[in-house]
This record gives structure tokens, C-alpha cells and sequence, in this order.
């Protein structure tokens, strides 16, 4: 019983982790290096993620700053970022890309935040399909005499517990997320 819930942990962990992942690349008002996580370069023929090729930094709110370890790649860098979905127009200024973040419009801040809410709610449909599995691996044990029924119900109980932990820490990485995206 105790690898199941160990699995349990590790299974839902992996879980949070992806939703942080996918909401840490949704842009708030402020600019914000993780912004170009998903952004892909090519790169001598290889599709290289672009913080392998520079450092990103954000000097003031309203900036990134793509400083490319390779010069040469300064055009395969500043079309990545042109041709991604993020809506930016990058500035090449010879040794570096800056990018301006435009300001958000309450209409656009609403649709992030609806954005971000489904993502939250695929991380949470996620944390329920790993606690559907780790009980069925318990009722799976407990037929085959490998568990008392006391200790499939306290099983149970220990999957629901981390199941509500799981929800729990979505719930509050979403709430932050969406006091980020509607701070003016």
C-alpha cells in the first residue's frame, strides 16, 4: 500500500508541476522572462529552445532583454519569437533583441484569466485521474487478498487526503495567477 501512495505523490506532484508549467507562460501585465519558455529557435537546423541559446532578462516591468550567446543567431531568435503565438515585435538592436510588453486591456486580462481557470481545471480533472488510478490499484490488491478491507479503506482515505492536498495547491497557484493577471 505504501508504493501505491507513494506513486499516488509522485504521480500528482508531476501533475501540479505541469499546470505550473503551462500557467507560467501565460503573460500578465508585466514582462516576465518565462513568457519565452515555450519559444523554439532554429538553430543550425536543430529547433533549440531559446534559453539555451541566450539569457532573457527584464530590466524594468515593461521589457525583456534576449542577449544571445551566439551573435549569429540574432535573426533565428528575433523570427522565433515573431512567428510564436505571443503577439510580440521583437527589436533587433544589433547585440541584443529587446521586446516591449504591451500593456493588457480588461478585456484581454478576462480572457487570460478564463485561459488560465481551464488549465486549472485540466490540472484538477489530472490530480482526479491519479487518485481514480491509485484506487483502483488498491481494490486491485485488496482482491487479491493483498489488503485487509480496513486497509483498503484507510487507503482510501490516504488517497483522498492527497487528493485534496493536490486541489488545494492548484487552487491557490490559481488564485495568484490571477491576482497577477488583473493587477493594473
Amino acid at each position: 500500500m505504501k508504493t501505491v501512495l507513494k506513486q499516488t505523490r509522485e504521480r500528482m506532484t508531476k501533475s501540479l508541476e505541469a499546470f505550473e508549467n503551462n500557467i507560467s507562460v501565460v503573460r500578465t501585465g508585466r514582462a516576465n522572462p518565462a513568457i519565452l519558455n515555450r519559444v523554439y529557435v532554429n538553430y543550425y537546423g536543430a529547433s533549440t529552445p531559446l534559453n539555451q541559446l541566450a539569457t532573457v532578462a527584464s530590466p524594468d516591468p515593461r521589457t525583456l532583454v534576449i542577449s544571445p550567446f551566439d551573435k549569429s543567431a540574432i535573426q533565428a531568435i528575433e523570427k522565433a519569437i515573431r512567428e510564436s503565438d505571443l503577439g510580440f515585435n521583437p527589436n533587433n538592436q544589433g547585440d541584443a533583441v529587446f521586446i516591449t510588453v504591451p500593456a493588457l486591456n480588461d478585456e484581454r486580462r478576462r480572457d487570460l484569466v478564463k485561459q488560465v481557470k481551464h488549465m486549472a481545471e485540466e490540472g484538477r480533472v489530472a490530480v482526479r485521474n491519479v487518485r481514480r488510478d491509485a484506487n483502483d490499484e488498491l481494490k486491485e490488491m485488496h482482491k487479491e487478498h493483498l489488503l485487509s478491507e480496513d486497509e483498503l479503506h484507510s487507503g482510501e482515505q490516504e488517497v483522498q487526503k492527497l487528493t485534496d492536498e493536490f486541489i488545494g495547491l492548484i487552487e491557490q497557484r490559481l488564485k495568484a495567477k490571477e491576482d497577477d493577471i488583473m493587477a493594473v
